[in-house]
């Protein structure tokens, strides 16, 4: 259990930027067409944050926020970490505070981080939204000398519709069918692993959960496309990670909240069968009495049963660090 009282400032910086996650997300989620949230907190001590960097074409609005491990030898390279917003593909923003709160607990472990914004525009999501998060792998392998990033050593990271992308991202690298055709044609987007924070895996069984997260009937309608799952069953499956997975898929990390009203858990359950099936490194956590849209520290205001940031970064050290 996470104590506000911790003898480390730093510790107790990232839980208290932690605390404003689920009212910043649920927030986002309640007004999906308005993105702006407030600006980011200043960088803790150890961590050099560049806001609003140029990663997509220039006629391109979306940009990304990099978190940089503040003090590295000149010729020292860090493994990348990609982070993607939730907000059900049609809101969030970069600057949230659980991005915050991933952003610089990755960067003081030594990691280069890129919480990434993407397409919302309705009629213009999918695949959009998925070019734009592997063309933030791309941008950092082609810029990989300016930021001292290790180009064979990147993962992703994402929540809820986040971590639906990042999934997509992990499952589908290099595939030329959904590969951006601009603005790094030839420069890889695969990824070495991946953390899904309850994100959603199959959109052809996702179920709608009731107040108390327990999965009812099925769910209606995505905000992805407008193709309904009787009208485009095979547009549901191509956007629905599950169906991506190979026995050469990278590892995986699932975190999901068993009073999860949003995505249902059984989402996360069959991805970890899939997983199993397809034998793929994986491990899936389950936590009881927790809800959505919690960070690596907080969820509704209170600190999780188990402090999440040694999970994530040990996971990524297993799989990033050589």
């Amino acid at each position: 259990m996470i104590s506000i009282k911790s003898a480390n400032p730093v510790r107790t910086f990232l839980l208290l930027a932690g605390l404003l996650a689920i009212s910043s997300s649920a927030w986002a989620q309640q007004n999906p067409a308005v993105t702006k949230v407030p600006k980011l907190p200043p960088a803790p001590n150890g961590v050099v944050i560049r806001q609003n960097v140029i990663f997509l074409a220039t006629n391109r609005t979306e940009k990304l926020d990099l978190y940089l491990p503040a003090r590295r030898a000149s010729n020292a390279l860090s493994p990348a970490v990609i982070l993607i917003h939730g907000g059900g593909w049609a809101g969030g923003d970069k600057a949230a505070s659980r991005e915050f709160n991933v952003g610089t607990t990755l960067a003081l472990a030594g990691y280069v981080c890129a919480s990434i914004n993407y397409s919302l525009k309705e009629g213009e999501r999918w695949p959009l939204n998925l070019q734009d998060c592997k063309n933030a792998v791309r941008f950092l392998r082609a810029n990989a000398t300016r930021y001292q990033v290790d180009k064979n050593h990147f993962g992703v990271l994402g929540g809820s519709a986040g971590g639906h992308l990042a999934l997509m991202v992990a499952y589908t690298g290099d595939d030329p069918t959904l590969a951006p055709p601009t603005p790094y044609p030839g420069v890889s987007d695969a990824v070495n692993c991946v953390v899904d924070l309850y994100g959603i895996t199959d959109l052809l069984t996702r179920r709608t959960p009731d107040a108390h997260g327990n999965p009812t009937g099925p769910a209606h309608g995505n905000a992805l496309f407008p193709e309904s799952r009787e009208e485009s069953p095979e547009k549901w499956k191509q956007a629905s990670p599950v169906y991506h997975l190979t026995k050469h898929s990278p590892p995986t990390l699932i975190l999901h909240g068993l009073a999860d009203a949003t995505v249902d858990y059984e989402q996360s359950k069959e991805l970890d069968r899939k997983l199993a099936e397809a034998g793929v490194e994986h491990q899936l956590i389950l936590i009881p009495g927790i809800g959505h849209t919690f960070d690596l520290q907080v969820w509704n205001h209170k600190p999780l049963p188990q402090d999440l940031r040694p999970v994530i970064v040990g996971f990524f050290d297993k799989h990033l660090k050589p």
